[in-house]
């Protein structure tokens, strides 16, 4: 029976509840992971590189002389670069992840009726799943080390701790190798990672406070090249450079945002067209968008949207399929804004 009076809320918002921090980035040998007095901060530098012209040009109604003109000229450029010291062979992230209690719960909400239909649902989510799949979901993204991008990709070994802290003090340890667990599935089961869900899904649920401190070491060789996030520069200038590195304090380092989606790359849930294979996880997204593949694979006319997928369990009492419901329950641990 369908809630006919009940409208959606004109203001309805979301805090994120993984609230994560930047990523620094130091150099290090793989031998001493647990010697902390021995890793340098990477700091980031920049270079000039005399190059070739090498992108598609418009031939078309163009003059061959000047075309060929174009491609024997030199393509000078100024880059930011990162790199491991030369005596160094293993690149550590560090990071905190801290799990903000009230999954569910909207920070602002302007319609009591809809508030309360929602908090009906969230709590019997919260009672049936207990967050269950969600944080198992998580806890492997931590394991597996997803979060390192680019700096995973064809390493020697990875390596990864995550520790729980209470009052500043350690309090539990867990230890990953990261190549045990899968990019493309979340079926690797341990006692340690179950440890560390549970732990999670307690946090979303929450029962206990959970503040993380996430160390990776990633062996890579020595003085390889590390990749911290990229600046978005939306205007350069001529002469500017071309490519612009992140760091905090001199230090090299990954966006909380890049780190945030890594961690969040959950969902296999999305439709998958007979013609298309499926990707593996994506990152939880109203629109299930990956924007490096130009492509959303929630779109609304497939009605797997999370706008759809809400206000049929909302307003028309239609309840999703288990999967569409962790799916839900993850963008609202997302956080945003999705009033009407």
């Amino acid at each position: 029976m369908s809630n006919n009076k009940l409208k959606t809320a004109s203001v309805l918002a979301f805090e994120r509840k993984l609230d994560i921090s930047d990523a620094l980035l130091f150099s290090g040998n793989w031998e001493a992971r647990e010697n902390h007095s021995e890793w340098q901060p990477i700091a980031v530098r920049e270079k000039s590189v005399r190059g070739t012209i090498s992108n598609r040009l418009k031939a078309k109604d163009q003059d061959p002389t000047k075309i060929d003109a174009a491609i024997e000229n030199p393509n000078l450029q100024t880059v930011d670069i990162a790199t491991l010291d030369n005596e160094h062979d293993t690149l550590q992230m560090k990071y905190t992840l801290r799990i903000v209690p009230g999954a569910g719960v909207p920070s602002a909400c302007n319609n009591a009726a809809y508030r309360e239909r929602l908090g009906d649902i969230v709590t019997n989510y919260s009672q049936t799943h207990e967050f269950k799949e969600l944080g198992r979901r998580y806890a492997h993204n931590l394991a597996n080390g997803r979060f390192l991008w680019r700096n995973r990709i064809g390493t020697e070994a990875v390596d990864v701790h995550v520790n729980r802290l209470v009052e500043g003090e350690l309090q539990e340890h867990y230890q990953f190798d990261g190549h045990d667990f899968s990019l493309r599935n979340f079926d690797h089961d341990t006692a340690e990672l179950n440890e560390l869900a549970h732990l999670i899904a307690r946090g979303l649920k929450g029962d206990e406070h959970v503040l993380l401190e996430v160390v990776a070491f990633s062996r890579l060789g020595a003085g390889q090249e590390v990749f911290p996030s990229q600046e978005l520069i939306l205007e350069r200038s001529a002469g500017t450079k071309s490519r612009t590195l992140y760091s905090v304090g001199g230090v090299a380092a990954l966006h909380s945002q890049k780190v945030g989606n890594a961690i969040r790359t959950i969902d296999t849930w999305y439709p998958v067209e007979t013609d298309t294979p499926a990707v593996g996880p994506i990152a939880v997204e109203p629109y299930g968008s990956v924007t490096t593949q130009g492509r959303a694979y929630r779109q609304p006319r497939q009605k797997f949207d999370f706008y759809n997928l809400l206000d049929d369990w909302m307003l028309k009492d239609k309840v999703p399929a288990i999967e569409q419901q962790h799916y839900i329950m993850a963008v609202l641990i997302r956080g945003g804004v999705f009033g009407d």
